[in-house]
């Protein structure tokens, strides 16, 4: 049996390898970064009634087009309205259960637990409430880009939102 095209032993020139390319990448430095839980910068946009810390972004990491974080909101607490211009947001609930509000007065809601995803689209008003009178919210927040946008808003919400159910493959009909 030939192995006349296999290469075994022989030393591929990548970037960074350590090879003396001086124009290749460090990847020991500019590759993988790992920020440990308690490197979270709270010198982010703040919003009213939440806390962020960034994990990644560009000052962190030199992330270019995305922002990565957490969001922690107290028990019975809830943000100001918000939007965050031409990004678009993904919420991970970690732990705590989260009702969100959004449109022009508020005046639409869904809620969401631990493992659920949100997705919040560019120039949305929108305000993150702990449904929980006891149990503070944990969340994980990506956004689209490396800025840390968050306009603050004063609406004045309808009284009574409009509950909207999830609607999703495992949920055809709307859940919660």
């Amino acid at each position: 049996m030939s192995h006349d095209h296999a290469d075994h032993g022989h030393s591929h020139d990548h970037p960074g390898d350590g090879d003396g390319d001086d124009a290749a990448p460090a990847w020991k430095h500019d590759g993988v970064r790992v920020i440990g839980a308690n490197q979270l910068d709270v010198n982010t946009a703040q919003t009213p009634g939440m806390n962020r810390a960034a994990a990644i972004n560009f000052a962190r990491v030199g992330a270019q087009k995305l922002w990565a974080g957490t969001v922690t909101i107290h028990a019975d607490a809830k943000t100001g309205a918000h939007h965050h211009g031409h990004l678009e947001s993904v919420i991970y609930v970690v732990r705590g259960r989260a009702r969100m509000r959004w449109g022009e007065k508020l005046e639409f809601t869904a809620e969401a637990g631990p493992g659920d995803f949100i997705y919040v689209p560019p120039y949305v008003p929108h305000q993150e409430i702990n449904a929980s009178a006891t149990e503070t919210l944990e969340c994980v927040l990506c956004r689209s880009d490396g800025e840390a946008v968050a306009v603050n808003l004063d609406i004045e919400p309808v009284e009574k939102p409009e509950s909207v159910l999830w609607v999703d493959p495992t949920h055809p009909h709307g859940g919660v």
